[in-house]
């Protein structure tokens, strides 16, 4: 789906270095077109089906986290940390820093930071989109929202994450330690949205604005976008 959290996996895609065909769709009114539900019943995106040798029907996968997830499991296991500290293999509390955030990201990427990021757009729309005669009204509400709730969740979110990059294990770089893993891939493009509105920014936030730039420098980044530019006519998707 064109504009759309798709991006990543097109991303994850080139990373893993596997054989893929993209095919993209079209928004009407902002919202993804019915066709998609001839793919997966929700008709969200993104989407992707896996076609294995021998099987009769291709697998379909819908959410961000479980494509991700999937193909790391079954295509790129260098993606994901070692789960165990030695010695403390299926112990509880055994687990390893990396892995422990590893799982956190994974989910709180979409769970956490990108909805508080949907309200941000939503609260762009409604001022965008009301009738002159009561923009003042709907101005006021969207400003209450955003400073009593929204833009304080955001300054802690944004703020935790500034200290888990100085805090990364091995001497850091990426969220989850030395390496570029899923996480990052999961954790890059709420980030990038919010380097767009939300008070996101360099002067507050100087280690986690390196960090986007890091992995936006990744040569599978950089391929990714360029699919998407050649398909879209478009340098970069976003929401």
């Amino acid at each position: 789906l064109e504009k759309s959290r798709a991006q990543r996996i097109v991303w994850l895609l080139e990373e893993l270095n596997v054989d893929y065909e993209l095919k993209t769709y079209k928004r009407v009114n902002r919202l993804a077109p019915s066709e998609l539900k001839n793919v997966h019943p929700t008709g969200k995106s993104p989407i992707i089906t896996i076609q294995a040798e021998g099987k009769a029907e291709p697998l379909v996968l819908a959410e961000s986290g479980l494509i991700t997830e999937y193909l790391v499991d079954h295509f790129g296991p260098h993606l994901a940390p070692s789960r165990y500290q030695d010695g403390n293999e299926g112990q509880v509390q055994g687990e390893t820093e990396e892995w422990m955030r590893y799982r956190y990201y994974m989910h709180s990427a979409e769970g956490s930071l990108m909805a508080f990021l949907m309200i941000a757009l939503v609260l762009d729309f409604i001022r965008s989109g009301a009738p002159f005669f009561i923009k003042p009204i709907t101005n006021a509400i969207a400003r209450n929202i955003e400073s009593l709730y929204l833009n304080p969740t955001l300054e802690s979110h944004y703020g935790f994450l500034e200290e888990q990059i100085k805090t990364a294990p091995n001497g850091g770089g990426y969220i989850c330690g030395s390496k570029l893993t899923a996480a990052d891939i999961m954790e890059e493009f709420p980030l990038a949205f919010g380097k767009t509105s939300s008070g996101f920014t360099k002067q507050k936030y100087p280690q986690l604005w390196a960090y986007v730039d890091r992995l936006e420098a990744t040569e599978s980044y950089k391929r990714a976008i360029q699919k998407i530019t050649d398909v879209e006519g478009k340098k970069k998707a976003s929401l």
